[in-house]
């Protein structure tokens, strides 16, 4: 690594005129922002599918990309739809807010009707379609026949599914996909629009120097493709139900701790089979990204299994994971990666020995440095090189946010004092210096806290449901003020992309 930064923004929170971030017009001019202000990377959240909760974390499948990011303004330029259809439509009363139940309702009959124009342009039929089919076998088939059989028994989870189907039974799967084959190939074909608009995305980052940073959740839900044709990589009981599932036990944001809910893998089957569905996962997770943040990575050395059905997850209990074994098999199969561990909670000796054996960088907090008077391992002056730095994440509040309304006087004094926080400057802005002054060699800011927002902005928190994954950034966000910020600290603290010149104009930005 060398020593750069970047920022973490998700796709759903760009701007856009279709209720939610897509990979449209704000896309590329994110792209861009970052390019101008000699960033390199561009971090995101899961862009698999959402299903309860709208959580990035619990996707129909490990595979599968989130169709609500396809950008329509593409599919009319593609001829797939005509400007008219978009009109008259209300996707959002708050464009700074995502609502998924509208966007559920309102979207879905669009992309039918460019699914539609595509197969009467018989573009199905080209090479670069059936290409991707072929590419992309191993997932993409079980997925349409998943979500085909979901929607036929009004979108149940696969365990409410009439007794006959819950068991994957192959040619009976076919027989229902063939009754219902405009459902199958809206699938297919909407998962063909999703992964071209991304690739074309990421080649144009990429040719602006701006590597993608994509995050892998280390689980799958409950009810996904995966569960439902390949229950023998999980810990389930004859009828198929979860004996045990994921969480996190008590800590500072639950006192009861974190009941996830996914099943738990059976580590004894995987390691069994070579640990083949990794290698296959992360092998398409390095197509799409190219850096891979994967979640929750202390679960791989111990994990914390709670019985199924219990009230909390003060109730579990503490197993070993596969550990270095896992690793090694990806190392043999897919050479050296470029992977970053999200090694946040309750770290033991075994976990950083873990880490540290694979040579992965894990991340640093500055939120969780501030106890108002004591040193703290997640103070900057502790950070070694090989780390990535972030003031607070996905699941934290804003900088702002904490700041004002959790941390208390004496944080705040402590904040004030250890970053020398000049008159005048905005919390959020004296924390970003921290991370940006820091030893490791990336530094990360969350879009947010560019912004100078408060806990309106959070992404999401913790153990509850409802609210989360919504906000978005203002179409005017990106103000000439913002530029000169970020460019600023990139410059000041020695961080800019390799591939930019210091001193370079970031003139007609913002206006």
């Amino acid at each position: 690594m060398e020593r750069t930064s970047g920022v973490l923004l998700h796709i759903t929170s760009l701007a856009s005129p279709y209720g939610i971030g897509s990979f449209g017009r704000a896309a590329y001019e994110f792209v861009d922002f970052l390019s101008a202000c000699k960033q390199s990377y561009w971090q995101i959240l899961p862009l698999t599918t959402t299903s309860y909760g709208d959580s990035p974390y619990q996707s129909f499948s490990a595979f599968a990309g989130n169709t609500h990011l396809i950008d329509f303004d593409r599919l009319v330029e593609a001829g797939y739809l005509k400007a008219s259809d978009l009109e008259d439509l209300s996707f959002a009363e708050n464009p700074e807010v995502v609502d998924y139940g509208r966007i559920f309702r309102v979207r879905r009959p669009l992309l039918e009707k460019a699914v539609a124009a595509f197969q009467k342009d018989k573009k199905d039929k080209s090479r670069d379609f059936k290409d991707f089919v072929q590419s992309n076998q191993d997932w993409l088939e079980a997925f349409c026949q998943y979500m085909t059989v979901k929607e036929s028994f009004d979108l149940k989870a696969w365990y409410d599914w009439p007794e006959a189907y819950r068991t994957y039974q192959i040619d009976q799967v076919k027989t229902l996909c063939w009754d219902h084959a405009d459902c199958y190939n809206y699938h297919l074909i909407t998962q063909y629009f999703f992964f071209k608009q991304w690739e074309a995305l990421k080649a144009y980052a990429n040719q602006k120097h701006i590597q993608i940073i994509g995050d892998m959740p280390i689980y799958v839900a409950r009810d996904s493709v995966e569960m439902w044709t390949q229950p023998a990589m999980f810990k389930t009981d004859a009828n198929k139900d979860p004996l045990t599932v994921a969480g996190t036990p008590p800590d500072n944001f639950s006192d009861t701790g974190q009941y996830w809910g996914n099943p738990i893998y059976d580590w004894d089957y995987m390691a069994d089979q070579g640990y083949q569905w990794w290698i296959q996962r992360m092998a398409k997770s390095f197509e799409m990204y190219d850096i891979v943040r994967i979640d929750h990575f202390r679960g791989f050395e111990s994990f914390w299994e709670v019985p199924y059905g219990s009230e909390t997850a003060a109730s579990g209990h503490w197993t070993k994971g596969p550990g270095l074994k896992l690793f090694k098999a990806l190392k043999d199969a897919l050479g050296d990666l470029a992977i970053i561990a999200e090694d946040l909670g309750f770290m033991t000796d075994e976990v950083i020995e873990m880490r540290e054996a694979t040579g992965y960088p894990g991340m640093k907090i500055l939120q969780f440095a501030f106890n108002g008077k004591t040193d703290s391992l997640d103070l900057p002056h502790h950070y070694s090189a090989n780390t990535i730095a972030y003031v607070g994440t996905h699941d934290n509040e804003t900088a702002r946010g904490w700041y004002e309304e959790s941390a208390n006087q004496s944080q705040r004094d402590q904040v004030d004092a250890y970053l020398n926080r000049r008159k005048g400057e905005a919390a959020s802005h004296a924390l970003n210096r921290g991370i940006a002054a820091s030893s490791s060699q990336i530094a990360i800011y969350t879009m947010q806290d560019l912004l100078n927002l408060g806990n309106r902005a959070r992404m999401n928190t913790p153990s509850t449901i409802g609210c989360n994954w919504q906000w978005r950034m203002a179409e005017d966000a990106l103000t000439a003020d913002v530029y000169e910020q970020l460019t600023d600290l990139t410059e000041t603290y020695f961080r800019a992309n390799p591939k930019f010149k210091l001193g370079t104009s970031i003139t007609n930005k913002g206006d």
